[in-house]
């Protein structure tokens, strides 16, 4: 089905979900010419921006519940991963026989460029990005795309032949891939993540899998040698599979990196000239401000437990944490070894705080707050000169925030509130 845009012409499609990706494939397909329609269960800001920026397209939408009429005589239906498998209009979709996919198939069927996908329970977004610098390093156009800031689905319609794609994947996004093939597929690791929404690690793990589930022998599998779940892959995938290691002059996620640069034909020193200019991404490990002598860290991206403990143990002074939000069945407890060596103090936020509470609040001394504003104010009055005040929450930001940057951006501004209060 690659390159059929034709395919897409005055055929009857609702998306489910106007967030990023969601307003991407609205945009994309109404530019292929089919009849759109969008649902979405939330009516906040965002929806409702996202919403008016489509008014001048003929496109029906609904906003704050979804609608059987929506879903009904449709020839296709397109879900954002955020969407759960048993949410209405899947269940309806089913029921009335009418096929569902993803925006990562939607896009992967448009696109002519070479895919590169890249999936793991932590440091996707880094090697993404890396991926794409050596990439432009080495003098060829790539498209850095997924959940990265950029959906797939924005920047198909620029992409050529020739060029490349260096695409963050995640276990929801696999769920609904039926034809998606990269030419380079990634595993970085696999840790415990999403068991609010998997039954168990074999179920996670399974999702992960369909990244390679069409790959064939002129395809590759990257994989992380130390992971013990990832020894029986190679017997399942008919890719060519190459493995990659963390070693005293790399580190886990530059190694994976350097694998992919010899598939393409990327000296190690071009990879290795990147790598030592990468000055990181935002809201990963990002150093805010310091004030007073005491530093503000964003690691709004961490939403495991063990992107966290990787922070705790880069970081060599105090640490005044705070964490929290969306519980994603995660064990919180894996941080607790390094926790009583470095946080000072544990400032709590959102849903999952009773949870993590229980997990280090006999070890760890903790605080609660209402909102991100006020934990970082709270964070700031017990910190002392040479500390660290670091957000790394562990946790996904949907029952406080539209997303993590948003997270990231809040509490950035409160950083620069207190800076500017300083300073007056």
């Amino acid at each position: 089905m690659k390159n059929k845009c034709f395919y897409f012409k005055n055929k009857k499609i609702t998306i489910i979900g106007l967030g990023r990706s969601g307003l991407a494939c609205a945009n994309l397909l109404c530019g292929l010419g089919a009849d759109v329609s969008v649902s979405d269960i939330a009516n906040n800001k965002q929806a409702e921006k996202n919403a008016l920026s489509l008014q001048s397209k003929k496109i029906k939408i609904e906003l704050g519940r979804h609608t059987r009429d929506f879903i009904k005589a449709r020839d296709l239906i397109v879900v954002s991963p955020g969407v759960a498998e048993q949410a209405a209009p899947l269940v309806w979709a089913n029921e009335l026989g009418i096929p569902v996919i993803g925006e990562i198939e939607l896009a992967w069927i448009l696109c002519p460029a070479t895919v590169i996908a890249i999936t793991g329970s932590n440091g996707k977004t880094t090697v993404a990005t890396l991926i794409g610098k050596i990439i432009e390093a080495s003098g060829r156009k790539v498209f850095v795309c997924g959940n990265i800031g950029t959906p797939f689905g924005a920047e198909v319609n620029k992409m050529k032949s020739g060029d490349f794609v260096s695409l963050e994947v995640s276990s929801f996004q696999l769920e609904k891939i039926q034809y998606f093939k990269p030419k380079i597929s990634l595993i970085l690791n696999f840790t415990s993540n999403h068991l609010d929404r998997y039954s168990d690690m074999r179920q996670y793990l399974a999702a992960k899998k369909r990244i390679f589930m069409n790959q064939d022998e002129s395809d590759y599998l990257i994989l992380n040698k130390k992971v013990p779940e990832f020894e029986a892959l190679s017997k399942e995938a008919d890719a060519q599979v190459i493995y990659f290691s963390q070693n005293k002059d790399l580190n886990a996620n530059q190694a994976a990196v350097l694998a992919v640069g010899s598939i393409l034909g990327i000296s190690k020193e071009t990879c290795r000239r990147v790598f030592a200019e990468f000055a990181g991404i935002e809201h990963r490990m990002e150093e805010v401000a310091q004030i007073n002598n005491i530093k503000f860290i964003n690691d709004s991206k961490s939403t495991t437990a063990d992107s966290t403990l990787w922070a705790l143990q880069n970081i060599k002074q105090p640490v005044i944490l705070i964490a929290g939000g969306k519980d994603k069945g995660i064990d919180y407890s894996i941080i607790l070894d390094e926790s009583k060596k470095k946080v000072r103090q544990l400032i709590l936020i959102g849903q999952a705080k009773e949870k993590i509470k229980s997990a280090l609040g006999a070890f760890v001394p903790v605080q609660e707050a209402s909102t991100l504003e006020r934990a970082v104010h709270l964070a700031f009055s017990r910190a002392r000169p040479g500390d660290c005040v670091l957000l790394s929450p562990m946790c996904s930001s949907f029952d406080m925030f539209s997303d993590f940057e948003e997270r990231g951006r809040v509490f950035k501004e409160a950083v620069f509130s207190l800076k500017e209060n300083e300073s007056a």
